[in-house]
């Protein structure tokens, strides 16, 4: 695949997923919202939709990695790193891209945030924050949520004929059924329903660093802070567990 579709392929994909994510945080966050105040549950499966159609929108370009992390774990396994600061631009681009969207979508509910007896934070519509500030407990959950994430995304990659395209090895015109993208977006879900509660389950550094910084720079009423002291958490913690699943991969695998 070449630099341009790696690069468009993950700046659309991300953006799908940030539109899905960060839209359904919207939904059930600000007022005015018919889906306001559905639950974590909701929330849950909105990111697991998200990843669902921004991955195989991505995957003919890029693979759809949408998640430095996931580009890290992989490159660890491969041995080749030379394109991951492509695909990592990309998925920061497409983030921006995507929570612009979804203020966008959710304009009016923003400026109706205006209204001071009404108004919430918005920073968890575009980014995380932990439930307990800890910041060593919070790296630890984000490291292994995160593990959990792309040890069996790299796994999955082991059974022939799930993936999208070619199978290798089995002949020309034999395609993968493309169930291995599915399966990664109910395991997002599962992540988001078992291990997301203490930190709200960033293991994405793109998803949560790059609609931070849309959340800063937007000009959203009764917005909140943007919580920068925090902001590395979910970068390192998501970075370190890619690293980790890809070292654990390659040993077990």
């Amino acid at each position: 695949m070449s630099n341009g579709d790696i690069f468009v392929g993950e700046v659309i994909g991300t953006a799908i997923l940030i539109l899905f994510g960060a839209g359904v945080c919207a939904a059930v966050t600000l007022h005015h919202s018919k889906a306001r105040a559905a639950g974590w549950v909701v929330i849950a499966f909105g990111w697991g939709f998200g990843v669902l159609a921004g991955a195989y929108t991505a995957a003919p370009l890029s693979g759809g990695h949408l998640n430095p992390a996931v580009t890290v774990g992989i490159a660890v396994d491969t041995g080749k790193w030379d394109k991951v600061p492509l695909y990592i631009l990309g998925q920061m681009v497409g983030a921006i891209i995507g929570a612009l969207l979804a203020w966008l979508t959710y304009y009016a509910q923003f400026r109706a945030n205006a209204d001071e007896k009404t108004a919430v934070p918005t920073l968890g519509i575009f980014s995380t924050a932990p439930e307990i500030r800890n910041p060593v407990a919070n790296l630890v959950t984000e490291i292994i949520a995160t593990t959990g994430l792309v040890l069996p995304i790299l796994a999955f990659g082991k059974n022939a004929g799930v993936g999208i395209g070619p199978v290798a090895g089995a002949g020309a015109g034999v395609y993968g059924s493309g169930i291995s993208v599915l399966l990664v977006s109910l395991l997002v879900v599962g992540i988001g329903l078992s291990l997301g509660g203490p930190t709200g389950y960033a293991i994405n550094p793109a998803r949560d660093l790059g609609p931070r910084l849309v959340h800063a720079l937007l000009p959203i009423p009764n917005k909140g802070t943007s919580d920068w002291s925090y902001s590395w958490i979910p970068v390192v913690g998501p970075l370190v567990g890619g690293l980790l699943a890809g070292v654990v991969f390659n040993a077990a695998f």
